[in-house]
């Protein structure tokens, strides 16, 4: 069985790098144990993996979720100083000397809880998300800012830990350097991600139908998903109007995004450069039609109703943000439905790729001619 969306989350070298650069600042000069403490901890939610054991569907119901939540915050703090603590003691008694004063039990937890919790608001702004309530709530939540990986980021913060080691002064400097650039970087790809929101009904032009009735109200800058409401597709399907626009970012620019409009029974995938000259040049125009739209149709059958009710069904529709449906029934009445989360399609997730292909983002349930369930799995 395939993995699912395991790959896709904020890397642990950049919780790494974001610890080792705390480290020179005043939490990690706050005793002996911190370093390990903020290395481990800023590590310690995607405990999760663990998950995995029990299988794609398994580790998918339960990724970012309690580790990544109030009571992650807490108990893994609370784990991590304790390891910290009683490994200290243990090393301690092959030691004459100890020349930095330990840090005490409460500092050791307060530095790992304060860990955890930028961890997860790390996680926040990347179009993945995270489960920040859970296991309270289970919605998720993401504002769309940065990729899972940003290249930016990771330069800013090695950089910060590779120049001006000579000195504690020096490396006090360049993790302050460091953390403004990343504050920065956070700034301009928020001020992009809303000027791309802001260009997205021109770009989808004339042809573009009226809002739903109960349309996604837009302007929010923390998206929160499943939603219940008369939105979802299902309800949609016997009417063409526009749910709501999203726009995801890319790998390679802070200035480049991808637009998604969902629509009632359709996806539409336009790619936008807010640098580019082409798109400048078009800026006075009221509206432009873009020749390189993607569609992939999102049509909820009687099928793809009774394979929503399945485990996997309820998981994946739970996790993906925007499931594109479609379903193929053949000549023995048996029914193949597909779902693919249209946050990741295109670049190496091509839209024309079979569903189901080496495509992580995609669930098949296939369905007997007599109702039952005879495959239900992520991915190919």
């Amino acid at each position: 069985m395939a993995w699912g969306p395991a790959p896709q989350k904020m890397d642990n070298l950049t919780h790494t790098l974001f610890a080792a650069t705390l480290i020179r600042t005043s939490l990690g000069r706050a005793g002996r144990g911190t370093t390990a403490a903020l290395i481990l901890a800023s590590n310690a939610p995607d405990i999760d993996i663990l998950a995995a054991a029990g299988g794609g569907i398994t580790y998918l119901a339960w990724h970012r979720g309690p580790t990544h939540g109030p009571i992650g915050i807490v108990g893994l703090g609370l784990v991590t100083a304790g390891l910290v603590w009683t490994g200290r003691r243990v090393l301690d008694r092959k030691r004459t000397d100890t020349p930095v004063a330990d840090a005490s039990f409460g500092t050791l937890a307060v530095v790992s809880m304060t860990s955890v919790l930028l961890h997860i608001l790390m996680d926040l702004p990347t179009s993945y998300g995270t489960r920040l309530l859970s296991p309270f709530d289970w919605h998720w939540f993401a504002a769309d800012w940065l990729p899972i990986v940003d290249i930016y980021l990771l330069m800013a913060l090695a950089a910060g830990l590779v120049f001006g080691r000579g000195s504690e002064a020096a490396r006090r400097r360049n993790a302050a350097i460091a953390l403004v650039l990343m504050m920065a970087n956070y700034g301009v790809r928020a001020a992009a991600h809303q000027q791309a929101l802001a260009e997205a009904p021109r770009l989808f032009g004339p042809l573009l139908p009226r809002r739903c009735d109960a349309a996604t109200p837009g302007g929010s800058v923390i998206d929160r998903w499943p939603r219940d409401t008369p939105s979802s597709p299902r309800d949609l399907s016997g009417g063409r109007c526009l749910v709501e626009f999203a726009a995801m970012p890319t790998f390679v620019s802070p200035f480049r995004w991808r637009v998604i409009a969902q629509l009632s029974n359709v996806y539409e995938i336009h790619d936008i450069d807010l640098l580019s000259q082409r798109f400048r040049a078009s800026a006075t125009a009221p509206e432009v039609t873009s020749p390189t739209t993607l569609r992939y149709p999102n049509i909820w059958t009687p099928a793809v109703v009774r394979a929503s009710a399945t485990r996997l069904g309820l998981v994946f529709l739970g996790f993906s943000r925007f499931p594109a449906a479609r379903s193929l029934v053949d000549l023995n009445g048996i029914a193949t439905v597909w779902w693919s989360d249209m946050r990741f399609v295109g670049g190496a997730i091509a839209l024309d790729q079979p569903a189901g292909r080496g495509n992580l983002f995609t669930a098949v349930v296939r369905i007997g001619a007599d109702g039952q369930i005879l495959q239900a799995q992520l991915g190919r």
